[in-house]
């Protein structure tokens, strides 16, 4: 059924792909602004993030009086496009748009302003805004910040993501361990426009996990998932493959509120579950995966992806063909890509503030320990991402997944996750409630076939000692606390789970207007 679906989805796409291309007219974009804070600029309705005065076409905002000065450019429009949580506001030396700044600059007016404004756009689908585009071809509110590194290639635009945190980790229990490592991850996103209407995007993403980490991975309390040396493994995470994304995108604009994509990625990530945990905001400071990873995002590394989807405004139907079979212990080759799985996800932006999915995928032989098992996996999130002011910014998110296996039955996951920022400080949590077998965790005798619900507590802390100068590096220390039934004792002991790291966080700064304009001379 989910293989139709797809398939469904994609011949609509190509067809109305194919209507667009043989359209003669250019359609042209109508932008909105704030006759209050003209440096406010989208492509849809809505109302001004600083003010709440409803949006008003850029058309009607010219015919206003301006006593001889000029209006904003849609160069405004890209400050707010690139960070939505009012980062672009700026002051002192720090790039800030002065509207005298705007007048100066508005012989770059018309065609070219408007080239750049659509290098500001999402690499999978044109029409959406970057701050929209999670991982896969996953949502995230529009108002989400961005942290990266853009560059300019005449039409062409390549923005860097990455993340590396260098720490010391100490896990207790008699399964706990304590090690140095540096979970990491490196992305590139690169898009060349065809005219106004359609777009190619190319992604890469790797990760130095195999290095960093090790075959077993580091030490999670109550962690599970894929094997070492043929054996499950437990109470650790895996390290991700060199090769986490290779993708390949097409879009078309068919009406100003009417798109479509293709998406193939080898390794890629289908159509299901939230964004996952490195590319939420409310995540990003935490150097641990979720417990419940297996249950909600874990598909983001799948050899063999072909995805189609259909854009209205800021709803979502898409549908993919993939592989369920998880990556192998080889972590620097291509696995084989079956494409024997399916899935779709349903997702809606109502605010720029909210991003809700929900999904559903079917996975044939997850796991190469079980090749007989199937497994049904039903997701939904809510991502609520907001700017508090300048420099300021909370994220969190609330995800829900479910598998159903076939040896199992159901399984559930709970996460609640927060991220709040302001200025050189940030505070995060993590609260889960994932229920785990005892095959899952490896256990013996009749505890193999039972399940246990499994709590877990993260609290952590990050001071910048650089930031906003390109790369922000932070000094953090995380406390996590887990509960677990009484009968796990025998396994983990009597002592209370906690985890406890010390780290440096280096990422990319925010992406400011000023580095834009860096970018494009």
């Amino acid at each position: 059924m989910l293989k139709k679906f797809f398939i469904l989805v994609l011949i609509t796409t190509i067809h109305s792909a194919l209507l667009a291309q043989t359209a003669t007219p250019t359609l042209q974009k109508t932008h909105y602004t704030c006759v209050i804070h003209p440096e406010v600029m989208q492509d849809h309705p809505g109302n001004c993030p600083k003010c709440g005065m409803e949006l008003v076409p850029v058309e009607e905002q010219k015919k206003r009086p301006t006593h001889n000065a000029q209006h904003p450019t849609p160069n405004g429009e890209a400050v707010h496009h690139i960070d939505h949580s009012g980062h672009s506001s700026q002051s002192g030396n720090s790039g800030q748009l002065t509207q005298p700044a705007m007048h100066h600059h508005d012989h770059h007016a018309g065609g070219e302003h408007m080239r750049h404004e659509m290098k500001m756009q999402s690499s999978v689908n044109l029409t959406d805004p970057m701050t929209r585009e999670g991982s896969g071809t996953s949502w995230l509110p529009d108002s989400s910040p961005v942290y990266g590194r853009m560059f300019m290639f005449g039409d062409n635009m390549l923005m860097l993501h990455g993340a590396i945190f260098p720490r010391y980790t100490n896990v207790s229990t008699r399964r706990g361990d304590d090690r140095i490592d540096a979970p990491n991850w490196i992305m590139g996103m690169f898009s060349h426009p065809f005219g106004e209407t359609a777009q190619l995007g190319v992604r890469l993403m790797m990760s130095l996990d195999p290095l960093t980490e090790g075959g077993r991975g580091y030490p999670l309390l109550f962690q599970s998932g894929e094997t070492w040396h043929d054996q499950p493994l437990h109470d650790r995470q895996h390290p991700h493959d060199l090769f986490s994304e290779l993708s390949l995108s097409y879009s078309q604009k068919f009406t100003e509120d009417f798109s479509g994509y293709i998406y193939f990625g080898y390794p890629g990530e289908p159509a299901l579950g939230p964004p996952t945990f490195m590319h939420r905001i409310s995540a990003m400071d935490d150097p641990d995966a979720p417990i419940g990873h297996h249950w909600q995002d874990s598909s983001h590394v799948t050899f063999g992806v072909a995805t189609a989807g259909l854009v209205w405004r800021t709803i979502k139907i898409e549908g993919s063909v993939f592989t369920g079979r998880e990556p192998d212990e080889d972590r620097y080759d291509f696995d084989e890509a079956r494409f024997d799985s399916a899935s779709g996800r349903i997702s809606w932006n109502p605010t720029p503030d909210l991003a809700l999915q929900f999904s559903h995928g079917y996975l044939k032989s997850p796991e190469a320990s079980e090749p007989t098992a199937k497994r049904h996996r039903t997701t939904a999130s809510i991502i609520y991402n907001k700017a508090l002011g300048h420099d300021t910014n909370w994220a969190t998110t609330f995800a829900w997944g479910q598998n159903d296996d076939t040896h199992e039955g159901k399984t559930q996951s709970f996460l609640l996750e927060s991220d709040y920022q302001r200025g050189r400080d940030t505070f995060y949590t993590r609260l889960e409630r994932v229920e785990k077998s005892g095959h899952e965790l490896v256990l013996r005798g009749s505890d193999e076939e039972k399940i246990f619900p499994i709590f877990a507590a993260s609290f952590g802390y990050v001071h910048d000692f650089t930031h906003g100068d390109g790369f922000d590096v932070g000094l953090g220390a995380q406390f996590t606390i887990d509960d677990r039934p009484d009968d796990l004792s025998r396994y983990y002991g009597d002592d209370i789970g906690y985890g406890f790291q010390v780290f440096l966080r280096i990422r990319p700064s925010i992406h400011q207007h000023h580095e834009m304009q860096r970018a494009m001379k």
